[in-house]
């Protein structure tokens, strides 16, 4: 339950893990339940896993702000991992979560000849894609010029594949064979705690960072639902239609509140 690690200063750093401890137990409890379903006669009736009293965590994710943002994209380069530069990117302009970022986004899913000026987003966790223009539809500007630089610079070495890879060897896609992100989180902390931002932050971080600014931003609940690719009616009436102009007008709101804020990028 409690981990103890040492920081790229030699600190002894103390940390939970009820969560996976959690999920662990609770996937232990269902699973045996399978069983017992399938095979009453030979396993035991009672659970051990059941009624353990575990406790939650209750602890809301760490939101990143843009400045720490670009803090980390930073150091990740420097770091050599400019792809977990860029997957920070995607999760923060994009509001991707970390399986859809590392697991599904192919390089045939951005700009494909059959739209040139889109990318297709994959959402893993509702089954659902999503197209977003990369271009505004009244006036040609282009919406997310620092991510679309760096993605056309990987899509110009790669015909197919995932789009973010790992930065050395063989370049083998981040998730294990059994879709495990281990290596990916842990060298996402160490590039954390190397450009000296607050420990706990997480790769997460940067897509709730990214929803932080949508509502920042002014945006409605229609436009930040069609860019983080939820279809829950407890956030939106039933039915309502997501468009390529809600995800452009969204995303032109965010880069005025950005620049706003004196966070010039151009």
């Amino acid at each position: 339950l409690t981990v103890k690690e040492t920081d790229a200063e030699g600190n002894t750093v103390e940390r939970e893990r009820r969560t996976t401890i959690n999920h662990a137990m609770k996937t232990c409890r269902r699973a045996w339940n399978v069983a017992l379903r399938r095979n009453p006669s030979k396993v035991p009736t009672l659970n051990p896993f059941a009624q353990m009293g575990l406790i939650s965590s209750n602890r809301a994710t760490p939101t990143a702000s843009y400045d720490e943002l670009e803090t980390f994209r930073a150091k990740a380069r420097g770091m050599g991992y400019p792809s977990l530069a860029t997957a920070a990117l995607i999760g923060w302009d994009w509001l991707q979560r970390e399986e859809a970022i590392f697991g599904t986004f192919d390089v045939t899913h951005y700009r494909p000849k059959e739209w040139p000026n889109a990318v297709c987003i994959c959402h893993p966790k509702t089954a659902e894609e999503t197209w977003f223009p990369l271009f505004d539809p009244d006036d040609g500007s282009v919406l997310y010029p620092e991510l679309m630089k760096e993605l056309d610079a990987i899509k110009r070495e790669r015909i197919g594949g995932l789009m973010i890879r790992r930065d050395w060897g063989d370049q083998r896609p981040w998730p294990t064979d059994k879709g495990d992100l281990g290596q990916m989180s842990r060298t996402v902390k160490e590039i954390i705690r190397a450009a000296g931002l607050r420990d706990e932050l997480s790769f997460t971080s940067f897509r709730h960072g990214g929803f932080t600014e949508a509502g920042d931003a002014d945006m409605t609940d229609r436009e930040i639902t069609a860019q983080g690719g939820h279809t829950t009616g407890k956030v939106l009436p039933k039915y309502v239609k997501r468009t390529l102009r809600q995800v452009a007008s969204g995303a032109k709101k965010r880069r005025a509140s950005r620049t706003k804020a004196g966070h010039l990028s151009e």
